[in-house]
């Protein structure tokens, strides 16, 4: 896939989360390209069962850092754009960062 800063930083959360086996990149001519190793487990199943995407162009959703909640009682992640960067709610959490809610991965 076409590789852009925003698309690089949510791939390197989804590998350092499990989801994904590996984030390489790599030179096709003019532009830079990314290719995602997806993660199976030994029954063959996928490591990611649903991705959502939470905010969209013509509606942003924003949240405190009191206003985080977990996804599917810890077993998932979300996905945060705060001034820091983009990051899981839980470190967000941790930092006491709010900001735009990306995505929700379980």
């Amino acid at each position: 896939m076409p590789m852009s800063k925003i698309k690089y930083a949510i791939a390197k959360i989804l590998e350092k989360e499990g989801f994904i086996a590996g984030v390489e990149t790599f030179e096709d001519g003019p532009r830079n390209m990314m290719r995602l190793t997806l993660k199976y487990s030994t029954d063959k199943t996928p490591a990611i069962e649903s991705l959502s995407r939470i905010s969209k162009p013509g509606r942003r959703i924003y949240a405190k850092s009191d206003e985080l909640k977990s996804v599917r009682s810890g077993f998932g992640t979300a996905i945060i754009s705060t001034p820091n960067g983009l990051m899981t709610t839980k470190e967000a959490s941790k930092r006491h960062l709010g900001g735009e809610l990306i995505c929700e991965i379980y």
